[in-house]
């Protein structure tokens, strides 16, 4: 069927534009016969358009289904002022259409695309496998259009700043990591593999050896690991890496570019969000200690506090066993929580559980000390404390638990009693279920922050050995070193990471670019000298031949987008995504193989 070039886009007709003749081309959005006359709004990627059909002059109209694609004629023309639609762009206006053709004819959609409200009820799978119509939804391309601005800006960014973009290669060896790579059969030597990179790690350093100095690229890596909301198999990141440069230099870029990137963003699309200043700093231990994580969500407070020195001695038994035995008692402010059920308490006991809690203790400080209630403790300035454990602790100890939790009145005081890591474990959880219950993580908000000084390394008690904290490039911070030998978990790292929202959103570090300590560093990971010249010969090769002092950072694209745009399911924000097991079911892969392939590859399947 042929087609006139459209002189419009849908979402381009004004009023100034009335009683002017347009071609328009795009999508039945929606269809809507009334008898004596039919409307049609008509959609394309700059907006829609009503279209206002005389059925008298077109005696086929019922062709015109939901989404057929379409080339229309028409003149521009006024509404009445009580049919004007001050909702959309084009709402003053319709098109009086002349002529059309149907340039493709739909048969009846699987879901409605129209109908953004019925969208969230229809099923994930079969949106994925319709995908081409799911990505038709005008919120679906806004999402992608805010991806390219995003892109752009980036580029624009690192291009002023004399950075080069390069493309590293996606077949590649195995990484350390191993049993997380995607491997490639080799057609000419069977039994050898290709990896696709989880990373451009080693190829971005070996730039930095060549003398690059500045490089960038938006990278495309892939990793075989559980699916979830904030993870695929495959990804984009942006990856650059810097020659000559302190851990103080990566942070300035990354930040400045940041905010640069999302204000901008924020202002050219009109996304609800306040803009984005500075980045708070954090090191690991503060993190861990104020927040329970190494990802803290910071658009709301409620900090951790420990109490353990205030209970050593108390009579609350659980308490005191627990300190006795190399433990801590910490706790989290439920502001409002006093006002809570024994029931609804109880819930909250049984979500700490679920995350390996033993028990949560708590008790509240009454809103008004009179409805305390019996078996309250009243305190020496009028006070009330309330719950069946206040008893067990003297008046002054209590004192003292409500000033280290900055408690206020109506506030519930939620204490977990355990090993630090354990603690942790459950208290930031519990942190973030608070106050997603009162309200207080601020969609407007995008908090970005630096977590700063890693341990370089941990132990893995199931293996006997100690594991990179990030990865085996990462740089030992130059006065940790001493501890190599004789205390590795002391080792800080020249590492850090850009936390957004309670999600990680960057990682990156100052490298090692001396072979002595490379070598050194994979030796601590249990790595013999064999397979440290097999897996990374080349890396140690390198190093020896005058590499610069280099680092860098590799920030994830599809979750600044989730940022942005409120998703949490980073699938919301990728064309073409994978679901469940990384199974995409529009394309039907993963897929069986041509028994030629299996014989060319030299493969068969293990019994």
């Amino acid at each position: 069927m042929s087609f006139a070039q459209r002189t419009h886009g849908c979402g381009e007709p004004r009023a100034s534009h009335a009683g002017e003749q347009v071609i328009l081309n795009g999508w039945a959005h929606r269809v809507r016969d009334l008898g004596g006359v039919c409307f049609v709004d008509l959609r394309d990627r700059s907006g829609i358009v009503q279209l206002v059909f005389d059925p008298s002059r077109f005696q086929n109209l019922a062709e015109i289904r939901s989404e057929s694609c379409l080339s229309v004629t028409g003149t521009v023309r006024l509404r009445d002022p009580d049919t004007k639609n001050p909702a959309m762009p084009t709402g003053e206006v319709e098109i009086v259409v002349t002529g059309y053709n149907v340039l493709g004819p739909a048969k009846t959609l699987p879901f409605p695309v129209s109908d953004e409200e019925q969208m969230t009820s229809v099923n994930e799978e079969l949106r994925i496998k319709y995908r081409y119509l799911d990505l038709r939804r005008p919120a679906m391309y806004r999402k992608f259009a805010i991806r390219a601005a995003a892109i752009r800006r980036i580029r624009a960014y690192l291009d002023q700043r004399e950075f080069l973009e390069i493309e590293t290669p996606i077949f590649t060896k195995s990484t350390p990591e191993g049993a997380r790579d995607y491997l490639v059969p080799y057609r000419l030597e069977p039994g050898l593999f290709y990896a696709l990179p989880q990373s451009p790690q080693q190829y971005k350093q070996l730039l930095m050896v060549a003398g690059v100095e500045r490089y960038y690229q938006i990278a495309k890596c892939f990793r075989d690991e559980a699916q979830r909301a904030d993870r695929q198999p495959e990804f984009t990141q942006l990856d650059l890496e810097m020659s000559f440069v302190t851990q103080e230099d990566v942070l300035r870029l990354i930040e400045g570019l940041t905010v640069e990137v999302v204000n901008g963003l924020i202002e050219e699309f009109d996304l609800p969000k306040d803009r984005v200043e500075g980045f708070a700093r954090l090191t690991y231990d503060e993190s861990m200690h104020l927040y329970g994580c190494d990802k803290p969500d910071l658009r709301f407070g409620l900090q951790l506090f420990d109490i353990s020195s205030v209970v050593k001695d108390c009579g609350f038994g659980v308490f005191k066993s627990c300190i006795d035995g190399g433990g801590f008692v910490r706790g989290i402010r439920y502001p409002g929580g006093a006002s809570l059920s024994r029931k609804e308490i109880g819930i909250l006991e049984e979500f700490c559980k679920e995350f390996g809690a033993k028990g949560m203790a708590s008790f509240g400080l009454a809103q008004d000390p009179a409805d305390a209630g019996e078996g309250a403790v009243v305190l020496a300035d009028g006070r009330a404390v309330k719950g069946s454990i206040a008893k067990f602790f003297k008046p002054e100890e209590l004192v003292q638990i409500l000033e280290t939790a900055k408690a206020e009145p109506g506030d519930l005081l939620c204490f977990i009693a355990d090993a630090y890591s354990a603690g942790n474990n459950v208290l930031f959880r519990l942190r973030n279920e608070i106050g997603e219950r009162c309200g207080l993580r601020d969609q407007r908000k995008v908090a970005f922050c630096f977590v700063l000084d890693f341990p370089l390394v941990e132990w893995n008690p199931e293996s006997s050995r100690w594991d990179a904290t990030h990865h085996p490039f990462t740089a030992p911070k130059a006065e940790d070193l001493i501890y190599i030998d004789t205390d590795p978990g002391r080792i800080r790292a020249d590492c850090y990471d850009v936390v957004c929202n309670g999600t990680e959103w960057a990682s990156g570090s100052i490298r090692i670019h001396r072979p002595d300590i490379q070598e050194r560093c994979f030796k601590l990971l249990g790595l013999d000298e064999e397979t440290i010249r097999a897996r990374f010969g080349h890396m140690i090769e390198a190093f020896e031949y005058g590499a610069p002092p280099h680092g860098g950072i590799a920030p994830g694209i599809d979750r600044l987008i989730m940022f942005l745009t409120d998703d949490e399911n980073i699938r919301e924000v990728i064309a073409f995504p994978k679901i469940g097991q990384g199974m995409d079911p529009m394309m039907g892969a993963p897929s069986t193989i041509d028994p030629q392939q299996w014989a060319e590859l030299g493969l068969r399947l293990g019994e």
